[in-house]
């Protein structure tokens, strides 16, 4: 696991400078504590920080090259699979001088091009240079779990791992960008390919890009396809699941380096470890993180699993964040992220890379399975819709007469949500069900003149993810956009910044794309069948996993930011969000940030994650935007960072 970054001079006769390289490499040097890499060949020129994982020895470091020196490159992630690689590209007459998977990449590329994406098996970004077609390549895992974000203007490209090390060329402009702030607003998130900077973007997950000649392409290699299905009863499909999670969680074991997992108490995370146990003759090391507050404390269930393993177990109790962890999340993770559960996140990493330098969990067993409450209730109201769309319709537009502040009001509020969704298409409810606000929040609190720069609704993005889908099921076609959106850009974000800021490489079995292939093909209802959800994961772990921990309410892995608002974080709220600062930017209506702090603490109504987000916001831009011309080009001891 590694921070990877590079420039590309359009025009061949200017030569890269050194240091420029240098100080987009050291803005990311949290990602890899172990070691620095810098290679430069006159307009090309790449740096590496290594978190030394598999194969430890300095010939390890990168950038590297091939036999000859004329491909090099640039790699951040693990590739489960690189032994096999390797024995069919030496058959192939390739010579290697490492034992790493790094250089399984780079041998791939020589031999199929392009269509070596096909063949990794695991978490990858990487940049090649190909000095024989003078080609830069770049390419991103099937699922997003490693970041790529680049920058291109007439003269030169640049890509990093993270955007602050873009932004650490004095000359780059940094400047918020209205469409991605108001994607952020909606989401909780800035979905790929945009960002919240001008002129920089993501690489999508699945995605390569590809620069010869001072063009620029870029092409999808994968999607999920959920058709056509396999002819599988619940006791088969679960008899093969349980080896295929096995086998997921056995390849991500290879390491020189101490091994963990995380550890919630949900059935994904202990799925991992009883795969872990098996396979290990040492005890695993688990790691847990509760609150104070019970209702988001899931402690007990680790214990459980934890006593029946025999786990090597450490907890970790999470306080509000109100001067600490905040300002720290805001620089690690470079955009406005309004997901909570980022605290406890940064917080649990930050124990476990006490302990370990590599830790596995869960992720990605909602989105495979169908585990969140709300496709059973999406999925019912696509199947069950017996109220006629007038009469829907209708319900919503005497709703929107009642007074806003009225229909905010706790049960109101609920009945309100319900009908606007009602009145939606299927797949617009959906995200409407997901979103942080929806557009008449957003028009009551945008000012006109910010309004009038934004490009269309970002719901959109989901509506748009269910018409690619070759979902023929409604719930596969649920999970296929959550697999698109909400994992890719929410989740997996969430979890590389959080580890990654501690020098800590997270692994997700889960999310191995040949186990997520054989879910996918799965009869949707072996995965949500009435209210039952992960109905063949479960059958899968019965017996292995104690019956309290796969038959408990799903509690999701979230922090009690109502509480905090009313409490811990309302004067730091109040301080921020009402300053003069704020409410100079130009985003919201006079009045009514005061009027959601308002109505939130007297407990009118709960508008905890907007408010969240709207903290987020207004600290990102006092970290990157009003001081960019002060700590981004310092490089890495950044206040804030250090």
């Amino acid at each position: 696991m590694c921070g990877i970054s590079g420039i590309l001079y359009f025009d061949p006769a200017r030569s890269v400078s050194a240091q420029s390289v240098r100080n987009m490499s050291r803005t990311l040097a949290h990602r890899g504590p172990d070691g620095e890499g810098v290679w430069i060949e006159r307009n090309v020129g790449m740096a590496h920080r290594r978190l030394a994982i598999i194969d430890l020895r300095p010939e390890a470091g990168q950038p590297m090259c091939n036999e000859d020196g004329t491909v090099w490159i640039t790699f951040n992630g693990e590739i489960y699979n690189f032994q096999e690689l390797r024995q069919d590209l030496e058959a192939r007459g390739h010579q290697f001088k490492t034992a790493s998977d790094t250089e399984a990449i780079i041998h791939a590329y020589e031999e199929y091009g392009r269509d070596c994406l096909s063949r990794l098996r695991g978490m990858f970004a990487f940049a090649i240079w190909d000095s024989r077609t003078r080609t830069l390549f770049l390419a991103r895992d099937r699922v997003g779990k490693k970041p790529l974000y680049y920058y291109a203007d007439r003269e030169r490209f640049l890509f990093a791992s993270e955007i602050k090390a873009i932004l650490s060329e004095r000359d780059v402009p940094v400047e918020a960008d209205p469409v991605g702030i108001d994607h952020f607003i909606a989401l909780g998130y800035v979905p790929a390919p945009y960002s919240a900077f001008k002129g920089v973007r993501k690489l999508p997950a699945a995605h390569w890009l590809e620069i010869r000649n001072g063009r620029i392409e870029t092409g999808r290699y994968w999607k999920l396809r959920y058709q056509p299905k396999r002819d599988l009863n619940l006791r088969d499909a679960a008899a093969e699941l349980r080896w295929r999670i096995a086998e997921a969680v056995r390849i991500r074991l290879i390491s020189d380096v101490p091994i963990g997992a995380f550890l919630s108490g949900g059935i994904d995370s202990s799925a991992v470890v009883a795969s872990m146990a098996g396979a290990m003759s040492m005890p695993v090391r688990t790691f847990a993180v509760g609150f104070e507050e019970s209702e988001f404390d899931e402690r007990h269930f680790a214990r459980m699993v934890a006593e029946k393993f025999h786990t090597d177990h450490t907890e970790l109790i999470v306080k509000a964040p109100v001067a600490d962890i905040l300002p720290k999340l805001v620089w690690y993770y470079d955009e406005p992220f309004g997901d909570s559960s980022a605290v406890p996140s940064y917080a649990i990493a930050q124990l476990t890379r006490q302990h370990v330098t590599v830790v596995l969990n869960g992720d990605g067993g909602d989105e495979n399975f169908a585990g969140y409450d709300r496709y059973v209730v999406n999925r019912r109201a696509y199947h069950g819709e017996i109220i006629p769309a007038a009469l829907r319709r209708g319900l919503w537009s005497a709703l929107r007469t009642v007074p806003k502040h009225w229909r905010n009001r706790r049960p109101l509020a609920k009945i309100a949500s319900v009908a606007e969704a009602m009145a939606q298409t299927p797949e617009y409810r959906y995200a409407r069900w997901i979103a942080i606000s929806t557009a008449d929040d957003r028009n009551g609190l945008y000012a006109d003149g910010f309004r009038h720069l934004l490009d269309g609704d970002p719901l959109e993005r989901f509506v748009e993810q269910f018409r690619q889908s070759d979902a023929e099921d409604w719930t596969d076609a649920t999970l296929d956009a959550d697999v698109n959106l909400y994992l890719a850009d929410d989740l997996l974000v969430k979890m590389d910044r959080a580890t990654m800021a501690h020098s800590l490489e997270a692994r997700s079995p889960f999310l191995d794309h040949v186990l997520m292939e054989f879910v996918a093909t799965l009869p949707p209802q072996l995965k949500l069948s009435g209210s039952e959800k992960k109905r063949v994961l479960k059958q899968s772990l019965r017996g292995v996993l104690p019956d309290a921990v796969l038959d408990r309410p799903k509690m999701g892995f979230g922090a009690p930011i109502d509480a905090w608002f009313r409490k811990d974080l309302r004067e730091m709220a109040h301080d921020v969000l009402l300053s003069s600062k704020a409410k100079q930017r130009g985003y919201f209506r006079p009045g009514a940030v005061e009027r959601l702090l308002a109505e939130h603490c007297s407990q009118e109504t709960d508008y905890a994650a907007m408010l969240w987000d709207l903290l987020v916001l207004e600290l990102w831009h006092r970290a990157f935007i009003d001081d960019s011309s002060g700590h981004l080009r310092r490089v890495s001891g950044s206040a804030v960072g250090a």
